[in-house]
């Protein structure tokens, strides 16, 4: 069994890989977010993004690109703690940080066969989506699980 911190990648060697995986066949999904405070609304999401392809890479966002994102109160836990428990789930196969405000440049560099988000957004509107159809990719997206969120967890957490 693959160690999570093992499945952990920069962007080159991450490149590599999922270079590697195209020529053994595999398809290759990607999605990405912050994975702040882990809930079943993300383990449903993630197990479904996975089932649509071969391969999971999970693009997620850093410390400071969280902070940038969601203010300064945020992310509750650190990238590092972040990223070792998403890889910890079988059906993550690698995670990438990015530090930008859009996984844009790990999306060109990566090109994924799938990329995936979730149903709130619009596929022409999803960050890569044109580089990924122009490569001969698809775009997904899946339905949340109704009533998670971090956001409401953390709201949760400060009434009581």
């Amino acid at each position: 069994m693959e160690k999570a911190a093992d499945k952990i990648k920069d962007i080159k060697t991450a490149m590599q890989i999922v270079l590697q995986w195209k020529e053994d066949g595999k398809k290759v999904v990607f999605t990405n977010g912050c994975f702040d405070i882990l809930h079943l609304g993300h383990v449903d999401y993630l197990e479904k993004a996975r089932m649509l392809g071969d391969k999971l890479v999970l693009g997620l966002n850093t410390d400071d690109s969280v902070s940038r994102f969601k203010g300064p109160e945020r992310p509750i836990q650190d990238q590092t703690s972040r990223a070792h428990i998403l890889a910890s789930l079988q059906f993550i196969d690698m995670v990438v940080f990015f530090n930008e405000d859009t996984p844009f440049d790990l999306i060109s560099a990566l090109i994924p066969d799938i990329l995936v988000k979730g149903s709130d957004y619009l596929a022409e509107n999803i960050v890569g989506a044109d580089v990924v159809i122009r490569n001969g990719g698809v775009v997904k997206t899946i339905d949340f699980v109704p009533g998670y969120s971090t956001t409401r967890i953390v709201e949760k957490i400060k009434r009581t």
